[in-house]
């Protein structure tokens, strides 16, 4: 029982001086000439104007999260739209179920006013 986990710890021991040989190699081997070109912000090969440090509004990012949130929620619509025919009425009110959740989630975040894109 114990060689078992002898043979854990030195895969855990081998993979984390493999690491630590990796970052040793990449801290040698890496240019070490800065200078302010290097250093300037890079966003999509446009000169940036101005502060590159701007802050974004968290609306934003809530928005896209709800778009993901539901576009991946939708996606467990598909596999029981394709077998609806071979399902039982546990399964139609178990959708029906979570469409309501669905429902709900979108007049939540309706009502915050996280929908609107100011």
């Amino acid at each position: 029982m114990l060689h078992g986990y002898a043979v854990v710890g030195l895969y855990l021991l081998m993979s984390f001086a493999l690491l630590g040989v990796t970052l040793l190699l990449w801290w040698l081997l890496r240019p070490k000439k800065p200078n302010p070109l290097k250093l300037e912000a890079y966003e999509c090969g446009v000169q940036t104007v101005g502060d590159t440090w701007v802050q974004f509004r968290a609306q934003y990012y809530i928005f896209a999260l709800i778009f993901v949130l539901f576009d991946v929620e939708a996606v467990f619509l598909f596999p029981w739209a394709v077998a609806y025919n071979q399902l039982g009425l546990y399964a139609v009110i178990e959708m029906a179920l979570f469409l309501l959740l669905l429902l709900g989630g979108l007049l939540y975040a309706w009502r915050k006013g996280a929908l609107e894109w100011v």
